[in-house]
């Protein structure tokens, strides 16, 4: 996404209504950042729901789902495609139960065996 570390909040376990707590980390940049693929996989959902808005969900190695919300609009990308690193996949927004916060990316990464994982340790190994 080009953003600067500083604009990734490590908002993992956070609480969130319902008993709930957030599965993800926030990247916050300006309506219309493209959003990049972290990894290399296949389009697995190209979508809406309730939370998250405008939803991407890419499988990467491990079988691990990579999910990409409250985006602004698509890339051109659908269920099926390959995608690798850097690939543009949607541009950031606020759809979903974002849409009284600034544009920002929650990317949450889900393990098959484990459920949720925090992403902050991936994001910032690089």
């Amino acid at each position: 996404m080009g953003v600067a570390k500083p604009q990734i909040t490590n908002s993992w376990g956070f609480p969130r209504s319902r008993g709930r707590s957030h599965q993800g980390v926030d990247i916050f940049a300006k309506r219309g950042t493209p959003v990049l693929s972290a990894t290399e996989g296949i389009v697995v959902r190209v979508g809406t729901n309730t939370l998250g808005g405008k939803v991407i969900n890419v499988l990467g190695p491990g079988r691990q789902v990579h999910y990409h919300a409250h985006l602004d609009r698509y890339g051109g990308f659908r269920p099926g495609d390959i995608v690798y690193p850097g690939n543009i996949l949607g541009y950031v927004g606020n759809t979903g139960n974002a849409r009284d916060t600034p544009p920002h990316l929650h990317y949450g990464v889900y393990d098959p065996v484990r459920g949720g994982v925090n992403p902050w340790p991936l994001l910032n190994s690089h």
